[in-house]
């Protein structure tokens, strides 16, 4: 766990600010707290009874590239759901953001206690709706396929290979079921999945596709993106069940949507963590 208190400007940062002041009017710089995320919107115009008093507490599921840039919570200091997260605090009048650091299987089963949001491109379905309150969406979703740098596989081949997927998500069933791949190793976390992949312990490993995009760019050219499937499912964050502090936090995130903060986010954190690839040049597979 870690509480940002840095007030260093990176280049980068300025840039992105006055790109913001431009979408969203009246920016401000990130103030003590926030890494090197900039600010758009009025502070403290909302309020809430944080889940610990005087800080915004966020659970994340490291590593995730583009969106909680840094090996540690101590490390981060940008990306796309940590600067929304700040962009929430700031309209909040919060100026502590603390992450902690979770398993995805525990995220998403409701097993953390004391936080405000926990954002980890995390799929909106039924089941998990019954332990777990869902944010307002902020991301569509789609399911990457990876694979060792050099693969021949396909869309035809995928379903005889031997495919890695991380434990709590949506892609075990996704791979069982619906792929009908009957040789499937479920990882506890996103980094033993991927070295795997690049070891060639397995064949391919699927995840969100923002979620690979990220991975193999990092990967130094051990691995690849070798296909896409589409998915109708919305990203959103989650609360406790019944917290009390959903409907402010929903409008807060709509109102980032709506003034364009998140695209510009997106633009600066995710397309530049993707290695400059596009989800939308990735080959679309079909199940």
């Amino acid at each position: 766990m870690t509480i940002f208190n840095t007030t260093a400007k990176l280049a980068k940062s300025a840039l992105l600010a006055t790109a913001l002041t431009v979408a969203a009017g009246g920016a401000a710089m990130a103030t003590e707290g926030y890494g090197d995320c900039p600010l758009t919107g009025e502070k403290g115009s909302a309020s809430i009874t944080p889940a610990v008093p005087g800080q915004f507490t966020v659970i994340i599921n490291l590593p995730a590239v583009g969106q909680f840039n840094g090996d540690t919570p101590e490390t981060i200091k940008d990306g796309y759901e940590f600067c929304m997260a700040v962009n929430i605090a700031h309209r909040l009048g919060l100026d502590k953001v603390k992450l902690v650091n979770a398993s995805f299987d525990s995220i998403v089963a409701g097993q953390n206690k004391d936080f405000d949001i926990a954002l980890a491109l995390i799929s909106v379905t039924e089941p998990r709706k019954k332990v777990v309150d869902f944010s307002a969406p902020y991301l569509a979703s789609a399911h990457g396929v990876a694979a060792k740098a050099g693969s021949t596989l396909t869309e035809e081949t995928i379903k005889q290979a031997h495919v890695g997927t991380q434990a709590g998500t949506t892609l075990v069933s996704f791979a069982q079921d619906t792929l009908g791949i009957s040789n499937v190793d479920v990882f506890d976390d996103t980094a033993s999945m991927f070295t795997a992949a690049a070891a060639g312990k397995v064949d391919a490993v699927m995840t969100d596709l923002g979620i690979v995009l990220g991975q193999v760019a990092n990967s130094g050219g051990k691995l690849q993106v070798v296909g896409k499937y589409l998915d109708d499912t919305q990203t959103a964050g989650i609360y406790q069940k019944g917290s009390p502090n959903a409907e402010t936090i929903n409008k807060i995130i709509e109102d980032l949507k709506a003034d364009g903060t998140l695209k510009k986010l997106e633009t600066a954190y995710l397309l530049e963590s993707y290695g400059g690839v596009s989800p939308d040049d990735v080959p679309t597979w079909k199940p």
